[in-house]
């Protein structure tokens, strides 16, 4: 008979959040499948137990999650955690969790730590509907063609964050939302220095220019405001710069009018625009 995956949180700052369910958990299984095994044996040298463990992580998906597999074929018990948090939310423990489920093995969730969650009820902005998108893209191209999706989403967004990314992320955040757009930025929660700043996104870039950021961070921003005007595309602004350049003007000032009538930034306007008169 097969064994069965747990899916364990762990403390996200604060290692008085491990219940007591997760502990034992931890303790009852075989081994253990970790994101990293030195930062697990923290935990378990905390809680005072021994387990084996074996690394299972995002670049080793494939391999590692055979080899759990195979161990919970045999009949083994797993516990599968992150280094922080709930395992299989934004997390390479989804595809074990697939791989599990297509090989009729039962996985058990235990209940417990989530930064996305905890930010969320703290954040001051509407919980009744949200969506979770997890990192931005490190590509500015990219992660712009991220946010152009969800320019009209009317839920609660939840990003997460790294301090060296987040000062450019707030200007593309502001750029495609609006600098008015309420943010509550989430850092280091359950931490020593846990920090919860609720303002607008134009005020975030300010504040972050002058303070430059650290430590992990959970960006829950508002949604587009019901009824709200959609905003035009970047391919409709480029169209009405090449409108204005028909009727006389130069390239900088349809750029400049272009910006002004739809609300795109001038500067991705202009860009784009040589670009294409390049070609």
């Amino acid at each position: 008979m097969a064994g069965i995956l747990y899916l364990v949180p762990t403390p996200i700052g604060n290692l008085g959040d491990i219940s007591q369910r997760m502990a034992d958990t931890l303790g009852a299984v075989d081994f253990i499948a970790a994101e990293d095994t030195r930062v697990s044996l923290k935990l378990l040298n905390h809680l005072g137990l021994k387990k084996p463990m074996l690394s299972y992580y995002r670049h080793n998906t494939e391999t590692g999650g055979q080899a759990v597999l195979d161990r919970l074929l045999a009949g083994e018990s797993c516990a599968l955690v992150t280094d922080a948090g709930t395992p299989a939310v934004s997390d390479p423990g989804e595809d074990l969790v697939r791989l599990c489920a297509q090989n009729g093995v039962e996985v058990v969730a235990i209940p417990g730590p989530c930064a996305l969650i905890t930010a969320l009820s703290v954040s001051g902005l509407p919980t009744g509907r949200f969506t979770f998108e997890g990192f931005l893209a490190m590509n500015k191209k990219n992660r712009r063609a991220h946010l152009e999706e969800l320019r009209q989403e009317r839920r609660t967004m939840i990003f997460y964050e790294a301090p060296h990314k987040l000062t450019a992320t707030l200007v593309d955040l502001a750029e495609v939302f609006g600098p008015d757009r309420r943010i509550s930025l989430c850092r280091e929660l359950t931490k020593l220095h846990e920090e919860v700043r609720r303002t607008t996104l134009g005020e975030a870039m300010a504040w972050y220019e002058e303070n430059p950021p650290r430590g992990e961070f959970v960006l829950v921003v508002e949604g587009a405001a019901e009824g709200a005007k959609a905003q035009p595309t970047l391919e409709e602004g480029l169209a009405r710069v090449a409108q204005l350049r028909e009727e006389g003007l130069s390239l900088k000032d349809a750029a400049r009018q272009a910006a002004k009538e739809t609300g795109l930034p001038k500067n991705e306007l202009y860009g784009k625009a040589v670009e294409r008169e390049q070609c």
